[in-house]
């Protein structure tokens, strides 16, 4: 082909294009990334850890070359996880990875478009403003935000921007949620009734890293811009490393775990957040000088906030001294039960005859039926392998980055589990029963705003 007829064909296929985003209204960057199937996206990492590690790289590496996706940079304001994380993304992506200091420098090489996010629980909301301020898409760890605060203003950030936001709650991506979600929402469930949450484990190291807190010292890495908005307070490696064990810097299981099943909830039922909640707990086993508890229960209300004679009660109960580590979700009705363990509907508990005839009532029993024919184990461990349900959803924001369309968690998702979470974290910290402002967007306790 000749250098005329060459140039001729990409003058047309520019105008061609031009037409075209005027008449749908996409950006013109959007559109690059819809027709662009040859641009590469480029991804940096914002903090190594071994979350991403274990769990997004190898969903990651399976799709990546199909979808014309690299890794490019990562960020971390620990020497030492900055060069590992490097040699070990050099070694996926058979390419010189950049480490960079922080994020700001990162983002000032104009470097990535798209990021994954999994620094500690309190830098997420924040982390992931950063981001899209930058101009890039974002794989965002959940706890979304551990202060309605930073939730506020991650939020609207995101929705001030074109990027695309995936939140990382996992069972949005899962077929047997969504045929959960469907089902329940159809009606055909009924209205729910009860709703049990549970995880419990027996790790006496769970979210301790001794050997790693050893090694950390304050002259390898930036301790005032880790803080961020939190309290200023002396450098702690435990702190640090350790961070899941210490609020103000994560809320331990509400935010870890619950953030997980309590996102479910809110996406069957249609509501928000709950009306109220109130916890117990403590630390009864591992006297290790935590600050988070290792055994919590925590009481949900739901239900419509202008009628509260409708509505619902959520249990979240998880203990780290006894357990398997096989989270439960469970949803009743007067007509049975809906187990998200064996990924069955089924009749069990519903109203009998007997006892309906006694009342002059109808029997109420639910189909025996499977949610699924693909079964979905719920892969709980810290390093989850690319389990099923990861994979399918670092996939969707992968598709998403390209389409523009929104993904499966998008950040109204992340938004609306962290009320719920701040909501349980409050009331563990306060002894308070906890309500939410729906003016002000603010976690109340003891008629105070809950903040730290």
């Amino acid at each position: 082909m000749s250098n005329s007829r060459r140039d001729f064909l990409k003058q047309t296929a520019k105008a061609a294009a031009g037409t075209y985003i005027a008449t749908t209204g996409f950006s013109a960057q959007s559109y690059a990334r819809i027709i662009g199937a040859n641009d590469r996206v480029r991804v940096g990492v914002v903090g190594f850890s071994d979350r991403h590690r274990s769990s997004h790289i190898p969903p990651f590496m399976k799709f990546y070359k199909e979808m014309n996706f690299d890794i490019v940079g990562v960020s971390d304001i620990w020497k030492r996880r900055r060069e590992e994380g490097a040699a070990f993304l050099k070694d996926k992506m058979g390419h010189e990875v950049t480490g960079y200091r922080n994020n700001e420098e990162m983002y000032a090489a104009k470097a990535v478009d798209a990021v994954f996010i999994s620094t500690a629980d309190f830098q997420h909301a924040l982390h992931c403003k950063e981001a899209v301020e930058a101009g890039c898409d974002v794989y965002c760890e959940k706890p979304f935000a551990e202060t309605m605060e930073d939730a506020r203003a991650a939020l609207k950030a995101v929705k001030a921007s074109k990027s695309i936001v995936q939140i990382g709650s996992q069972r949005r991506s899962g077929p047997n949620y969504k045929a959960a979600a469907d089902y329940i929402q159809s009606g055909k469930f009924g209205p729910i009734t009860m709703v049990e949450l549970t995880w419990n484990v027996n790790q006496p190291g769970r979210w301790r890293r001794p050997d790693l807190v050893a090694d950390c010292h304050e002259s390898d890495l930036d301790w005032k811009r880790y803080l961020m908005n939190r309290p200023y307070e002396n450098f702690d490696p435990r702190k640090y490393l350790e961070y899941r064990l210490f609020w103000p810097y994560s809320s331990g299981m509400p935010g870890q775990w619950m953030s997980h099943q309590i996102d479910t909830v809110n996406w069957f039922s249609g509501l928000a957040h709950p009306r109220s909640v109130t916890a117990n707990g403590g630390i009864y086993q591992w006297k290790d000088g935590r600050k988070n508890w290792d055994t919590t229960t925590a009481v949900f209300d739901y239900g419509p906030a202008n009628d509260p004679t409708t509505g619902f009660q959520v249990v979240f109960m998880s203990r780290m001294h006894n357990g398997d580590e096989n989270p439960s979700e469970i949803y009743f009705s007067n007509g049975g039960e809906l187990n998200l363990i064996t990924n069955k509907v089924s009749p069990k508990g519903g109203l009998k005859a007997g006892p309906a005839a006694a009342m002059k009532m109808q029997p109420n029993l639910l189909p025996e039926l499977n949610l699924t024919d693909m079964a979905i184990k719920v892969e709980a461990g810290a390093n989850t392998g690319g389990d099923v349900l990861t994979t399918a959803h670092v996939r969707n924001w992968m598709e998403c980055i390209r389409s523009r369309k929104q993904p499966n968690a998008p950040v109204e998702a992340g938004y609306t589990h962290s009320i719920a979470t701040i909501m349980a974290n409050a009331a563990c910290r306060t002894g308070q029963k906890v309500t939410f402002d729906e003016k002000t967007q603010e976690v109340m306790a003891g008629g105070k705003v809950f903040k730290y």
